[in-house]
């Protein structure tokens, strides 16, 4: 059977860190975990070495006709702005805006990282669309392409078929939720536990923390946080949290919102979600049994609030992502 095909863009002053999280997200073999990974390819509009960020020259062996059979396409950050910022000092060729139009319409997947999302943008792919860029960009982003709906302050933004990040870490987020949408929950944090990274950011989760959080406050969060995702069937409420984590139901609710941009019961319903959809994937207990142990107090409340972050019925999720045998 056909692997899912990633390829990668390389340029002249390329985003190494980017491009280094395409790779070790999608080109690293990965047979523990028992499902067909991805193939991964690079490829680029140039000919001849590629000289990338930081000094290091690039050596791409695939030319653009390698988007021809791309399953999902990665644009790492383009950096090619005049001395305004405003606009490309050097456009994209039409040779790559050319094929990545007509990798859209055969169906590809595309997604971008950071200011990658200009170089999709002069596509005019997004046209219509919302989509998300670093925070320092995203005036520019609005200001340049006018019909495209900017989202400031997401770290990624999933249109179906296009699929845009914030800086640079947020393309990680991104790539785990591409897995995730691909191979289910599990697979996703398992990867995501290789790259010791957490398993899931939401992409409307806020870019930047406004202020740090205090070491000893963060030790006690963090361990609260753990005991959570090791408890998630147990009642948790704003009391019971903040006398574990021994601070006051006010502080506990202010860190939660510094460190996460979620308040304590959100993300506790979060984690419940998540629990919910691996047990979905990996077995075939019946709906009441899952609340339960996901920590929802009814099959109604679990049923309603999964459809409602997910976007989908927990039923309707099992019969996507079930491993065989466990339809």
């Amino acid at each position: 059977m056909k692997k899912h095909l990633v390829v990668a863009l390389a340029y002249d002053q390329l985003c190494t860190f980017e491009m280094g999280c395409a790779i070790e997200v999608f080109a690293l073999p990965r047979p523990e975990l028992k499902v067909p990974w991805y193939d991964f390819k690079i490829c680029s509009a140039q000919r001849g070495a590629i000289q990338a960020l930081g000094g290091i020259t690039v050596k791409v062996p695939n030319s653009l006709k390698i988007l021809e059979q791309a399953d999902t396409i990665i644009i790492p950050g383009w950096s090619h702005f005049d001395s305004s910022g405003n606009q490309f000092e050097k456009k994209p060729a039409p040779a790559l805006l050319k094929h990545l139009k007509a990798a859209y319409q055969r169906g590809a997947r595309i997604c971008s990282i950071c200011t990658g999302v200009f170089l999709l943008a002069a596509t005019g792919l997004l046209d219509g669309k919302t989509a998300t860029t670093h925070w320092k960009y995203a005036e520019k982003l609005a200001k340049q392409f006018p019909k495209i709906t900017v989202h400031a302050n997401a770290l990624y933004l999933d249109e179906g078929q296009i699929i845009t990040s914030a800086g640079s870490a947020a393309g990680i987020d991104m790539m785990l939720h591409i897995v995730r949408s691909d191979h289910g929950t599990k697979i996703a944090n398992l990867v995501a536990q290789r790259l010791v990274v957490s398993p899931q950011r939401n992409g409307d989760q806020a870019q930047f923390i406004p202020n740090a959080v205090q070491n000893d406050e963060t030790g006690r969060l963090s361990k609260l946080m753990q005991w959570i995702r090791s408890n998630p069937s147990k009642p948790h409420t704003l009391k019971s949290m903040a006398e574990r984590a021994k601070m006051s139901t006010r502080t506990l609710q202010r860190k939660f919102l510094e460190t996460t941009d979620l308040t304590p019961i959100a993300w506790v319903t979060l984690e419940r979600i998540s629990v919910a959809r691996e047990l979905l994937e990996i077995t075939q207990e019946p709906m009441a049994r899952i609340a339960e142990k996901s920590g929802f107090g009814s099959e109604e409340s679990f049923r309603r609030h999964f459809r409602l972050l997910v976007g989908t019925s927990p039923s309707l999720y099992r019969n996507q992502f079930a491993r065989a045998g466990n339809k």
